[in-house]
């Protein structure tokens, strides 16, 4: 790739419209990867500073120790308690007065959403990806524009844009607990065995006043740390690893999980069944779906998924995590 300076002596050459259309082009692909960056988590912003409103580390385990100084590596676990701060309603209708916006309504879920313009990303084949950015009050999403004709979601009028929009208000949880893995103290030694996918230090402080540097990992990463036998993986790690997309859980009797993209959206999926195992699995809480004549089973991702997560794991325990590249 050519300097910055050999590409700014070459835009100054061209007339003032063609640049303004070079650098706007310019812009959307930069943001693109900035994006995507922020989404992968190899985004480097030095050290971050992590806030919520409780910190409360609940697990301590020394992973090495450095035989000349005694200097130890822990990993560290930490219970994480965020408030939700959902997009109000008029929030959501000051964002329909952006040019392109819709209201619209899922209709099998029922929930409601805003699209508005989202930046297209090109693919690695080289084509041009169009992509409409969905709003909710809760989270937001870019969706490809191919997609959507195929999903759920359809335009609605104001009055039940807005009962929707307020129903789901209304469930939203005041607080968001989560689970954080951090490696905190000495860990040039171990600078290698940490995973490489993002190389950002973080820092924060307990409820208790402890302050901790470190690094966070995945919860993969931290239940075959120690690991002597078989991994160790609760229910709801496991989901929430899943989710994230960079896990590969193997179960006993030959079943594996693994996040996979269907039909433009992202699902849980148990692939290894047998025809004797269908009836249990059902039972248990997966739905099945028939995609290209081929039954697949599916976790819900929604929030009876640790559940029957939790069920399914009991039944058919964990034999190996490998972490992937998302999808």
């Amino acid at each position: 790739m050519p300097g910055i300076s050999t590409f700014l002596n070459r835009m100054l050459a061209l007339t003032i419209e063609l640049q303004g259309v070079l650098f706007t082009a310019f812009e959307q692909l930069l943001n693109a990867r900035i994006e995507g960056a922020i989404a992968a988590g190899t985004y480097d912003v030095g050290l971050e500073t992590l806030r919520a409103e409780s910190f409360v580390v609940t697990g301590r385990k020394t992973i090495y120790t450095h035989p000349g100084t005694g200097a130890e590596t822990r990993l560290l676990t930490i219970a994480q308690r965020q408030r939700n701060r959902p997009l109000t309603l008029d929030e959501a209708l000051n964002r329909l007065r952006e040019s392109g916006a819709r209201r619209l309504i899922n209709g099998r879920s029922g929930r409601a959403a805003v699209q508005v313009h989202a930046p297209s990303v090109m693919l690695d084949n080289g084509e041009i990806e169009y992509r409409v950015r969905l709003i909710r009050p809760m989270e937001a999403s870019n969706v490809p524009v191919r997609t959507m004709a195929e999903s759920h979601w359809q335009d609605a009028d104001e009055a039940t844009f807005a009962a929707a929009w307020t129903a789901e208000l209304a469930e939203a949880p005041a607080f968001t607990d989560s689970t954080l893995h951090m490696v905190s103290g000495l860990l040039l030694p171990i600078w290698k065995r940490l995973p490489n996918e993002s190389t950002r230090v973080y820092r924060l402080q307990t409820d208790d006043g402890e302050r901790i540097i470190g690094r966070k990992v995945s919860p993969v990463w931290a239940a075959t740390a120690t690991a002597t036998g078989l991994p160790s993986l609760t229910p709801d790690d496991a989901f929430a690893a899943l989710i994230e997309g960079k896990t590969v859980i193997d179960l006993a009797e030959g079943l594996q999980l693994r996040r996979v993209r269907v039909m433009g959206g992202l699902r849980v999926e148990l692939s290894g069944f047998t025809d004797t195992m269908r009836e249990r699995l059902t039972a248990y809480g997966l739905f099945h779906e028939i995609i290209s004549w081929k039954l697949r089973l599916f976790v819900p991702t929604d929030a009876s998924g640790p559940a029957i997560l939790a069920r399914v794991m009991d039944r058919y325990p964990i034999e190996r995590v490998a972490e992937r590249e998302a999808v």
